[in-house]
């Protein structure tokens, strides 16, 4: 029987918003630390509050977030489990509020974890979602009234508004800014929709004036009749400053019935980790708050891991991106100075700052170009960056490999890990309020996407790109089953195949082993399959319903081996 420990008996106080709680859980989670054994940790229904001032910091540096930039190295972490086994954290219930900015929990160095039935939230989150209540022709002015949920602060300053985190113990705001913010998308309510977009409450403003709590006036200088009626306009800065929640460096890892209130930064992040299951949790605002955004980027990110990669039975609602992504990173050949040694550079700069590689991982260079292999080896030894400080630098890695390698490499290559690949599933999810793609996903062991519902997705419901020139997200697929999945009306190809390659390689192809089987598409104006340089496709037992303008079904861009079944039909 695991031991048993509770956060109240370390002081936690659930139900009092103005006691920190985050020294009574670190007491908590220094003693399930110690404790020999199973440890189960429980936390009692209840609301609990946590500071910024008593959190954890840890220098991390985190996929697709702020790179390299010095200024967020350190990483605040309200519930941090560190270099613990066999622990599970356990609070159906129970609602942990956080205060300004910060990684809800991060599990570290860790094995055979388990976080269940938690709530997380932000006291003020970093998205505005303003919604048009009001909109009309005033003494020959366009004028809007726009309402922001009870959590968002504010100030009205002159023909100007001020948004901003809460004030921190440590003096100013955990955040602030002006206006429209650096990005919008635009959320449709009635229609279920949401999208990238211009935002025009902020242009050639005549006066701003708050009419009640909530309920803001703005007066524009033109006559023009707003029609955007009902829309909320979702606002936010581009800073992906924390991860929303970390895996990292761990193993046998699963986040269960967990309800997902708002992320900030980056999501849920998977990274260098093997066998993490995301089951049952809910990414969505809470309701009737008047907000709509529950994340402040993707919701879920698998980055450079290897074993089982599971996402099953959960809701995705309201995201900045996409809500599931799955991918390795390629690293660009920047230089060779001797045939069996390789110096490779972090190219993106939200990308940088940890280790890729261990002795006897596998590696393949790739052509930028074609993305074809054209060579392999097995790393021998590697300097690289740490991930948890800044004595190494932090964009290059030097590998040894056990072979020698051609000549003259440098500047048109990239290399990825393909030791750190995982199998993938995705299962019976409900993907909904998304203005980006569904799901993104590049690795070239099994991925299985089944049961699955998109609704309205701004692009793509399925993405597979790969590339090594903008994202530098690898690689290729090479068995993925796409099956008994329903695609409501996407903005983009329902499913999309589209590796980022400039140059074709005759008789290869980038992607292959693709069978998109017993789905059901309703499209208005997009096919259900765009694909471009894949081999071995296989589309058979497929329901489309096509609305609006008459559209190919399908669309091939340099594949061979196609198999493609339509209404019973046999191959083209």
């Amino acid at each position: 029987m695991p031991a048993l420990l509770d956060v109240t008996d370390f002081g936690a106080l659930p139900g009092h918003p103005h006691t920190d709680a985050a020294p009574a859980v670190r007491a908590a989670l220094r003693a399930a630390r110690a404790a020999a054994g199973p440890v189960q940790l429980r936390f009692p229904p209840g609301e609990y509050h946590l500071w910024p001032d008593r959190a954890h910091g840890r220098e991390l540096y985190v996929s697709n977030t702020v790179g390299d930039d010095p200024r967020h190295r350190v990483k605040s972490i309200a519930l941090l489990v560190e270099a613990t086994d066999d622990l599970v954290i356990a609070g159906e219930g129970a609602r942990l509020v956080l205060h300004g900015l910060q990684t809800t929990f991060a599990v570290l160095d860790s094995q055979r974890v388990r976080v269940e039935g938690l709530e997380f939230d932000i006291a003020v989150p970093t998205v505005v979602d303003a919604t048009v209540v009001g909109a009309g022709v005033a003494a020959g002015r366009a004028y809007r009234l726009i309402r922001v949920p009870a959590a968002t602060l504010f100030s009205v300053e002159g023909a100007s508004i001020r948004w901003h985190g809460e004030a921190l113990e440590s003096g100013g705001f955990a955040w602030s800014g002006r206006d429209a913010l650096a990005y919008t998308q635009i959320h449709d309510p009635a229609g279920q929709r949401t999208w990238r977009g211009p935002n025009p409450l902020f242009e050639d403003v005549r006066s701003i004036r708050l009419v009640r709590e909530r309920d803001i006036r703005i007066d524009y200088g033109y006559a023009e009749e707003p029609a955007d009626l009902g829309l909320v306009y979702s606002m936010r800065s581009r800073t992906r400053d924390h991860p929303g929640a970390l895996v990292l460096d761990s193993c046998d890892v699963t986040l269960s019935r967990l309800r997902f209130r708002f992320l900030h930064g980056f999501g849920v992040v998977a990274q260098t980790s093997r066998d993490v299951t995301v089951e049952g949790c809910e990414f969505r605002a809470p309701p009737d708050s008047g907000r709509h955004s529950a994340g402040f980027a993707d919701f879920i990110q698998f980055s450079g891991c290897s074993g089982r990669a599971v996402v099953r039975d959960c809701l995705f609602d309201g995201p900045h991106d996409d809500p599931i992504n799955v991918h390795g990173s390629y690293l660009r050949l920047a230089g060779q100075p001797d045939p069996r040694t390789l110096e490779l550079a972090y190219p993106h700069p939200e990308t940088a700052g940890f280790p890729q590689f261990a002795a006897g991982d596998q590696v393949e260079l790739v052509d930028r170009a074609t993305l074809q292999a054209i060579a392999t080896a097995t790393v021998r030894t590697v300097r690289q960056p740490s991930g948890r400080d800044h004595d190494q630098p932090l964009r290059t890695i030097l590998v040894t490999v056990d072979v020698e390698l051609p000549d003259g490499l440098v500047g048109w290559t990239a290399v990825e890990n393909v030791t750190r690949t995982p199998t993938v599933r995705i299962v019976r999810n409900i993907f909904r309020n998304v203005p980006t793609r569904g799901v993104l996903v590049t690795t070239r062991r099994a991925v299985l996407i089944e049961e699955n519902r998109f609704e309205h997705m701004g692009m793509a419901a399925i993405y597979v790109s790969g590339d090594a020139a903008e994202w530098w997200e690898s690689g290729p697929v090479r068995d993925l089953t796409i099956r008994g999945n329903k695609f409501i009306e996407p903005g983009g190809p329902a499913i999309h195949l589209d590796p980022r390659s400039t140059r074709r390689a005759p008789g290869h192809a980038v992607h292959s082993g693709v069978v998109v089987t017993e789905n059901q598409f309703v499209l208005d104006g997009v096919p259900a399959l765009d694909a471009k340089s894949t081999r071995g496709i296989r589309f058979r037992d497929n329901s489309i319903v096509q609305r609006g303008q008459e559209t190919p079904d399908i669309v091939l861009r340099s594949c061979f081996d196609v198999r493609i079944e339509l209404d019973g039909a046999g191959p083209p």
